[in-house]
């Protein structure tokens, strides 16, 4: 059986043409977590994560100093172990935050390392339940100086006109008013029959507030209404669901299963968005959306559409792909060698093995934090 060889790891740094803005954050950066993990047959996977707007090194850490040397020398088709492995060895220091998207992306290079080594892709090498394509919504909506209610109709009108039949925007920053002028705008710009959906990103502290929001939200018929609290405040997701018609969505910063069971118990959410980059790897994710789906609860996992599309093609109770058209905002896009190719709504399954996909070298140097000379750190025994 192949051993693992060797880990590289790098973290990019990525500027965005504009400066962006959700509720609770400006972001002008973005730093991504990236490894590859070589076999002794020389098969390679890859790995990736958000480490956030500033500090992102520290999941590069995590992986050198505390993770890698657990998986040098090991076999590689040994998942579960391997997981199990990483996670006990970061008992103290770890559990949530850039310790486990360090475990993340260290657990996806190893499911792609191990479906290219069988030549499948991943969504095949994980089961397989979509055919050729599964739905996807366009994603957008953000703050930008000047952006008016009616420009960003325009935006939302332009994912339509694209065939996509769901899209998203953001909601929360400004007063109850100006945002359902928002809201009321991106509704007429894209009529009765697409889905709009509302992310909040953590916007509100309490029910009172949130619900001064959500009654003016309800007229223009969101799909969902996405991260309304912090994403430890289980009780409050739970007592916003009961109070509206407006089904509550959220989980993309939760991290393992445990959390996700408290929600799903407590009715905080009827729509999961965990993230496999961030709440402990693809391994964690099917466990989380196997729990979800004996509760009878939808997963539509955030982010990442290159590595989401192969987890919503092989788990039955997964519905969309939360998509980027361009490189503005998931400018992670500048990192990889081929896009995912999409056309009315659909995005097409990747047919190559693993993800599909390998890093541009010649960005990850331009990009690297660590300089175009040296990108990649690679660790052995």
């Amino acid at each position: 059986m192949p051993k693992i060889a060797s880990i590289s790891v790098c973290t990019a740094r990525i500027p965005l043409d504009h400066v962006t803005a959700f509720a609770t954050r400006t972001v002008s950066a973005r730093d991504y977590g990236l490894v590859k993990v070589r076999s002794t047959d020389g098969v390679e996977g890859v790995g990736f994560c958000y480490a956030g707007s500033s500090a992102g090194t520290l999941v590069a850490h995590a992986v050198e100093e505390l993770l890698a040397p657990k998986l040098i020398g090991q076999e590689s088709t040994r998942t579960e172990g391997l997981w199990q492995d990483m996670f006990q060895e970061s008992l103290l220091q770890g559990r949530s935050g850039a310790v486990m998207r360090a475990i993340s992306i260290l657990d996806t290079a190893l499911w792609d390392l191990n479906a290219r080594s069988v030549k499948l892709p991943l969504h095949r090498y994980l089961g397989g339940f979509a055919d050729s394509a599964v739905p996807a919504y366009a994603s957008g909506g953000y703050y930008l100086a000047g952006k008016t209610p009616k420009k960003l109709g325009a935006e939302m009108a332009g994912y339509v006109k694209l065939g996509f039949k769901a899209v998203k925007m953001k909601v929360g920053r400004l007063s109850p008013a100006e945002e359902e002028a928002r809201v009321r705008a991106a509704r007429e710009a894209i009529g009765p029959d697409v889905l709009l959906t509302l992310d909040a990103n953590n916007a509100w502290q309490d029910l009172p507030t949130a619900l001064e929001h959500i009654k003016r939200y309800e007229k223009y018929d969101p799909y969902w209404i996405e991260e309304p609290f912090g994403p430890d405040d289980i009780d409050s997701h739970a007592r916003l669901a009961r109070a509206t018609k407006i089904t509550v969505a959220t989980g993309e910063i939760g991290v393992g299963r445990w959390y996700f069971k408290e929600l799903m118990e407590k009715g905080g959410a009827a729509i999961l968005q965990h993230d496999a980059a961030v709440c402990g790897g693809i391994t964690e994710w099917r466990r989380i959306a196997a729990t979800a789906a004996s509760y009878g609860v939808t997963v539509c996992p955030h982010w990442f559409h290159d590595l989401h599309v192969h987890l919503v093609a092989s788990t039955p109770n997964a519905r969309m792909v939360e998509f980027f058209t361009d490189d503005q905002v998931l400018n992670f896009r500048r990192l990889v060698d081929r896009q995912l190719e999409f056309k009315d709504g659909m995005l097409k399954l990747p047919t190559r093995p693993g993800l599909g996909f390998d890093f541009d070298e010649k960005a990850i140097a331009r990009y690297a934090v660590s300089g175009k000379a040296r990108p990649w750190k690679e660790i052995r025994k």
